[in-house]
């Protein structure tokens, strides 16, 4: 079963090519058969393979497929390669599934868009790009897997390219991505050059013996690679991209900002902790950056108004988690989140897109309102994403995975007290944002009448994410309650175990209570202001709290700080610089041209006797040349 590792990231590829050659001739329903047939055989494949490993491991637990040599050169020879291993494992599993749900969605929410076909195409492009990444061998495929993804999200943000709204948003996020991916690969040379190849595992191995802890080397690999991730991963200072990417369509939105391009940042610095061990300064920028990602995008998160743009700074803010957790050693408890998010954001966004699509494109939650009974499934479907969101205590796998990842920031040998503080308070305000968003938009008055409510498939997609947002926490147990970690167990197979300090069963329960009352409070807090919204407008027309909204509606003004160090001064040297040599030559091979097209031009008069003649003339000049030459 191993053997047919390669069919998992090869069906996605196969619909994208086969969607894009006949896609133009067939129907709406073949599309979405194919697009969607191929990504479930895929998830059926990754869960085949995850049985046929965990039942029967392979030894050293890791299982490589070579395919073919990629690039042969002296010295250098990388390899089409996969391998699995128990983060890829989890990685591919988790990616095909949601992906498949999502698609199914999609069948149904994209029916009807004239590029229905097109939509598909570059969706199952981006998981077969996205599968590619989480199974290289080496760096450089995956660097290959890396770049796809970023077209792809270049693509599908801006699918709808009539509006240059969208365009602009698509164009932002592959810019600012690029400052990340530019850094990776000067990363890859630097490996490749002090190390001796590109493969990640045998990298890794050769970095621990020759590089002491802290070197300049491996404190210079490491922050590259941490500029490759904050940049993919939307975390500070390369996070603005992200609010924007909601221009795309819903379904868009739930895979790439949920399950899968969003957390290769967080793949990456997983799959690459030797080189962040030998690193510990930057292993703790990691935890600084995701400490203060979650806490600024959190409060973003509380005066959105957009629905998708609120669940955006969510998924900065979550994303943040998982660096917080990669920052203090617990690779693990990262990766436990990074399986729950995909589950409760992906519904989240899901059931945000049957909102829109009932209330005919309004995104705005104030035009919202009583939606809990026109809309009961989505209704549901929502109340439980965003209950595993806030971490609901014992019932959501949210409280499992955020719990766990809090208790490593206090246990942790590299975690503090500060850690843990900004991750309860991002706690807080989460459980905060994500019912202010429930109570708005399913409860008080009717404001809009819903139209198209959403179908079988719709609904199918909503309830099994729903029903993986409540049980999946179930296979990582705190002691203190059940001692149950599998996922742990299979984790550290691949992934070094966390390095933690012993602080009793009594101090666990009291540190997972205090998370716990800290999502109550939360959501507490949200129904208070629900009821009473004269008093959160009398908050809001202070002078400190209109500006703090201002601010915060803003995304902190970093758009507008980059706008004004980096995007006008650009533009500002290339209208100075408009008119230099290189535009000189320029101008004057088109003018050449130009002149030459109007030369050739009087040749083409429709005279045959004239074409005759030329042809004659030529055919002389032809055959002098060659018995003279």
């Amino acid at each position: 079963m191993l053997s047919l590792l390669w069919l998992i990231p090869l069906l996605p590829l196969a619909g994208f090519l086969s969607i894009v050659l006949g896609g133009g001739r067939m129907r709406g329903s073949m599309v979405a058969l194919i697009a969607v047939g191929v990504v479930g055989l895929s998830a059926a494949m990754a869960a085949a393979v995850a049985i046929r490993f965990i039942y029967l491991p392979p030894a050293g637990n890791s299982f490589t497929q070579t395919l073919w040599t990629w690039i042969p050169a002296t010295g250098f020879m990388p390899e089409i390669s996969l391998r699995l291993d128990a983060l890829s494992l989890v990685m591919v599993t988790v990616i095909t599934f949601v992906a498949f749900l999502i698609l199914l969605y999609s069948a149904e929410f994209m029916g009807g868009d004239e590029g229905y076909a097109r939509f598909f195409a570059w969706m199952d492009l981006f998981v077969a790009s996205m599968l590619v990444l989480v199974l290289a061998d080496n760096f450089l495929l995956l660097y290959l897997g890396w770049e796809g993804v970023g077209m792809c999200s270049f693509l599908l943000i801006g699918f709808w390219y009539r509006d240059s709204a969208n365009a602009r948003a698509a164009r932002k996020a592959f810019i600012v991505t690029r400052i990340g991916d530019a850094a990776f690969v000067v990363a890859l040379f630097l490996i490749f050059t002090h190390l001796g190849t590109l493969t990640i595992q045998e990298a890794a191995a050769r970095a621990s013996r020759e590089w002491p802890v802290g070197s300049g080397l491996a404190v210079a690999a490491a922050a590259l690679m941490l500029a490759a991730a904050v940049g993919k991963s939307a975390q500070l200072p390369l996070q603005t991209w992200l609010p924007d990417a909601m221009a795309g369509p819903t379904p868009v939105s739930a895979l790439i900002h949920a399950a899968t391009m969003v957390t290769a940042g967080v793949y990456l610095i997983a799959r690459a902790n030797a080189f962040f061990t030998l690193a510990p300064f930057v292993q703790w920028l990691v935890a600084v950056i995701g400490a203060v990602t979650l806490l600024l995008a959190a409060f973003a998160a509380l005066v959105q108004c957009d629905i998708k743009r609120v669940l955006a700074y969510s998924t900065m803010s979550q994303v943040g988690y998982m660096f917080l957790a990669l920052g203090v050693g617990a690779w693990s408890a990262a990766i436990f989140h990074f399986m729950v998010h995909a589950f409760f954001k992906s519904l989240l966004f899901l059931g945000a897109g049957a909102v829109i699509m009932a209330l005919h494109e309004e995104h705005d939650i104030f035009a919202m309102g009583g939606l809990r009974r026109a809309l009961p499934g989505t209704f549901w479907a929502f109340l439980i994403g965003a209950a595993s969101l806030a971490a609901l205590p014992v019932v959501t796998a949210g409280f499992y995975s955020k719990d766990l990842i809090l208790l490593c920031d206090w246990t942790s040998k590299s975690g503090s007290v500060w850690l843990w503080a900004a991750g309860l308070a991002g706690a807080f305000l989460t459980a905060m944002y994500a019912f202010r968003l429930v109570f708005i938009v399913f409860f008080g008055e009717l404001r809009t009448k819903p139209g198209r409510k959403p179908g079988f498939r719709m609904g199918a997609a909503l309830a099994v994410l729903a029903f993986f947002s409540l049980s999946a926490g179930f296979i990582q147990i705190p002691p203190d309650i059940v001692n149950f970690s599998p996922l742990s167990e299979l984790l550290e197979t691949s992934l070094p175990r966390l390095s933690a300090v012993s602080v009793g069963t009594q101090t666990e329960a009291l540190l997972q209570a205090v998370a716990g009352l800290a999502g109550l409070a939360g959501i507490f807090f949200a129904w208070f202001f629900f009821r009473h919204p004269a008093l959160v407008e009398r908050l809001v027309l202070t002078p400190l709290g209109s500006a703090f909204r201002r601010l915060w509606l803003e995304g902190w003004c970093f758009d507008r700080a980059y706008d004004a160090l980096f995007v006008r001064p650009y533009i500002r040297l290339a209208e100075i610089n408009k008119d230099d040599c290189i535009d000189l030559l320029n101008r004057t091979l088109a003018r050449a041209c130009e002149s030459m097209h109007y030369l050739l031009i009087g040749t083409q008069n429709g005279r045959v006797r004239q074409y005759a003649a030329a042809v004659t003339l030529g055919a002389i000049v032809i055959i002098a040349l060659m018995v003279l030459l």
